[in-house]
């Protein structure tokens, strides 16, 4: 039965960009207390943790698109999980966008011009920065990403801690990576805050699938290649 993995995915992927991009829209802003990048940071990395032991047992925890493709090209996830799972983490990450619109929403003023957390490039990156600069910075952060996940998760790995080793991970990239492209390494989580920012974000939306993708394959593909046995 895929029904109990299907909707750890769905929960899972729903938490992670309820809290990360809740943390950006909700919290990150305010001159004073506001988190910051660091605090956006560390929140997407909480969110893997937390999510990944609670719900790691049933699904796997994937919670991104990239991270399933990558694991299936390392025969780590079958093949006929892929499309459910992905179709899921969509799911849930519209659904976190539209909750997380509907609490920003309560606010005076309240619009999506800032971005809503969305992923972009150019005149939408936070820092300017360019398409190369932004296919480069994602490509190479989540092919890291999938050689973490690979090697905490391997047979022979301490026990217990890929969780907490897979989160910190998040939060090393986000911390790299929000200047750039706000982080994205997940298809999901980007298209979400997409659908709600509209326009430009919609525009640039396939970068942030095309990217992240193409890295998690490569960093399996490169995890594979070291892990060979003599």
């Amino acid at each position: 039965m895929m029904t109990r993995p299907l909707l750890a995915e769905f929960i899972g992927t729903f938490w992670l960009v309820f809290g990360g991009c809740g943390s950006a829209v909700l919290a990150a802003g305010f001159p004073e207390l506001g988190i910051g990048f660091a605090g956006v940071s560390l929140a997407f990395g909480l969110t893997v943790v937390t999510m990944a032991y609670a719900l790691g047992h049933i699904s796997g925890g994937h919670f991104n698109p990239a991270v399933t493709i990558g694991l299936w090209t390392a025969g780590r996830c079958p093949a006929s999980r892929v499309l459910p799972y992905i179709v899921v983490q969509v799911l849930g990450a519209v659904a976190a966008a539209w909750i997380l619109y509907l609490i920003a929403s309560g606010a005076p003023g309240f619009n999506t011009d800032g971005g809503f957390a969305s992923n972009g490039f150019g005149a939408h990156s936070p820092g300017g920065y360019g398409l190369v600069s932004a296919v480069l910075i994602e490509v190479v952060l989540t092919a890291g990403f999938l050689i973490v996940i690979l090697g905490s998760t391997r047979e022979g790995a301490p026990a217990g801690f890929a969780p907490l080793t897979i989160g910190l991970a998040l939060t090393l990239i986000h911390l790299i990576s929000i200047p750039v492209t706000n982080t994205s390494v997940n298809p999901a989580r980007s298209t979400g805050q997409a659908l709600f920012t509209g326009d430009w974000a919609i525009q640039q939306l396939p970068v942030f699938w095309i990217a992240p993708i193409a890295g998690a394959i490569l960093g399996s593909f490169l995890y594979r290649l070291m892990d060979q046995k003599d």
